[in-house]
């Protein structure tokens, strides 16, 4: 009786892994995830902001995350080639390098994650003016392995990375908002 019971439980959870296998592969081979916020100042107020590293740091919520994350900058301290390497046990390790900024409307990243999985992402900062605010977005896009696909299946990695971007851009709006 517990054998055939355990037989049962096991063809359940095999099935179960399949359904989920099957509906991952559907999914797109790339990734897309974005938020945006108003702030109350113009763009070139909030393009250093971002363009600094070391500036970005004392906002971005993967950074403050974990106070025992261990980093070091390098390259120039703005702009292209700006680099920071980080070490942490909540956010993961690896590292981000400005690659391209235009100011004062875009600044572009590349993150290389090492842990806890290997990814290649583009991070887009946009700073769009409208009238007397700025609409500030921060987007990340890559490529979509089959792993990723699967574990998006049973969690809203959308939601999950989403929610960090709008907790980053709301401590980027008070600092730039409380300098007005």
């Amino acid at each position: 009786m517990i054998k055939t019971t355990l037989l049962s439980l096991l063809g359940v959870l095999l099935l179960a892994v399949a359904v989920i296998a099957l509906i991952a592969s559907q999914r797109p081979d790339t990734f897309r995830v974005a938020r945006s916020t108003s702030i109350a100042a113009p763009a070139d107020r909030i393009f250093p902001l971002i363009n600094d590293v070391q500036a970005f740091n004392s906002w971005n919520p993967y950074a403050v995350k974990d106070p025992d994350m261990t980093g070091s900058y390098r390259g120039p301290a703005v702009g292209p080639g700006a680099h920071y390497d980080f070490q942490s046990k909540k956010a993961g390790s690896g590292s981000f390098e400005i690659v391209q900024a235009n100011a004062p409307s875009q600044v572009q990243m590349r993150l290389l994650m090492t842990a806890p999985f290997k990814v290649d992402n583009v991070i887009t900062f946009s700073l769009l003016p409208e009238g007397q605010t700025t609409q500030a977005t921060w987007a990340m896009e890559g490529p979509a392995p089959f792993l990723s696909k699967f574990m998006g299946v049973i969690f809203n990695m959308d939601k999950m990375i989403g929610t960090d971007f709008e907790v980053g851009l709301s401590r980027l709006k008070a600092k730039v908002e409380k300098t007005s």
